[in-house]
């Protein structure tokens, strides 16, 4: 049986996650929101007029945790659907409301991301690297080879 091996980079890079995607909920928090939500929130701002199928597309879910999630951001006053009726297209909307939420949160992203980077600035570094490569024709959206 193959030694195994004393670091994985796989469980190193979950655990980092791990850790800063908590610092990203406790910075979200009081602006009812998370690292899901803020996502879906700055979806439907860059595209307005999206509809779920694509919101769900563009965020790697279903289309029915995209109307799950997308009600509550609702029910907080965030996002609106213009065409809100059995049948319709949405039509998917920040409210005012929503607006602010997400540039608050932007900002905010922004100072942790100042953190991340002067914590772990090799691990930035690369991942930057790794973000603005295209995607590959796989049909992958990124291939980290």
């Amino acid at each position: 049986m193959p030694e195994r091996p004393t670091t994985s980079p796989v469980l190193a890079l979950l655990t980092i996650g791990s850790v800063w995607e908590s610092r990203l909920s406790a910075t979200l928090k009081d602006l009812g929101l998370t690292a899901r939500k803020y996502g879906l929130l700055a979806h439907i701002h860059a595209t307005p007029g999206i509809s779920f199928s694509e919101l769900a597309r563009l965020s790697h879910i279903t289309v029915q945790t995209a109307h799950t999630a997308v009600r509550a951001l609702q029910d907080e006053g965030l996002v609106h659907d213009a065409t809100a009726h059995a049948g319709a297209a949405s039509d998917l909307r920040a409210t005012p409301a929503g607006e602010a939420a997400l540039a608050e949160a932007e900002d905010r992203l922004t100072r942790l991301d100042g953190a991340f980077v002067a914590e772990a600035p090799q691990l930035a570094a690369v991942l930057e690297v790794r973000h603005e490569e295209p995607a590959q024709a796989s049909g992958t959206e990124h291939s980290f080879s």
